[in-house]
C-alpha cells in the first residue's frame, strides 16, 4: 500500500500547526518552506485540509493557515481522508466472473474471498491511524529530536508564526 506525498505533506503542515494551536497559524509559504516543498502542492494539501475543517484560513500567498479543532481531535486517519479521499484501498472487479471457471454472476451472492481480506485490512489500518491524534503524534516527534533540532525547530517557529 502506499500513501500519496499530500497526505505526508499534509500530515506535516498539520504538526507545524499543532504547537501554534488555537491563537496563531503559519503563512503557506512557510508551510511549504519548512520541508522545501513546491508552494503550489502544498496548496493544494491546505486546500484539501481547508474542506474538510481541518485547518481555516488561506485566502492567498499573504493568507495564514490555522488549525480549525483541537489538536487532540484530529487524527491522522482525518488528513489521510482529506487529502485522499474514502475511497477503498482495494476495489473488486469480479475477476472470479472472467476464464474458463468463471463464475455465473448469480453464483457471485457474497463479497469474494479476496476482496473481503483488502476489506478487513483496510479496516485495520484506518483504526490505527485513528488512534493517532495530532498532539501525541507531536509529542513523539518531539521526543526523538535533538535538544538542538528541538530548539531550531521552535525559533523557526515563533519566527514564522502570525496571530
Amino acid at each position: 500500500m502506499r500513501i500519496n506525498k499530500g497526505v505526508e505533506w499534509a500530515a506535516h503542515a498539520c504538526s507545524l500547526l499543532e504547537p501554534l494551536w488555537p491563537e496563531k497559524g503559519l503563512p503557506l509559504s512557510a508551510l511549504a518552506e519548512f520541508h522545501e516543498l513546491p508552494e503550489a502542492y502544498m496548496a493544494k494539501q491546505m486546500q484539501a485540509l481547508s474542506r474538510a475543517g481541518i485547518v481555516t484560513g488561506g485566502r492567498g500567498r499573504n493568507g495564514f493557515y490555522v488549525l480549525a479543532k483541537p489538536p487532540k481531535d484530529i487524527t491522522l486517519l482525518d488528513i489521510l481522508l482529506a487529502v485522499d479521499g474514502d475511497e477503498p484501498m482495494f476495489k473488486c472487479t469480479e475477476i472470479r466472473q472472467n476464464g474458463p471457471c468463471a463464475l455465473l454472476k448469480k453464483e457471485c451472492t457474497s463479497p469474494c474471498g479476496i476482496a473481503g481480506q483488502f476489506a478487513k485490512a483496510q479496516s485495520a489500518y484506518r483504526a490505527v491511524l485513528a488512534e493517532v491524534d495530532l498532539s501525541s503524534l507531536n509529542r513523539k516527534v518531539v521526543e526523538n529530536l535533538s535538544p538542538g533540532s528541538q530548539k531550531s525547530a521552535a525559533d523557526w517557529l515563533l519566527g514564522n508564526h502570525r496571530q
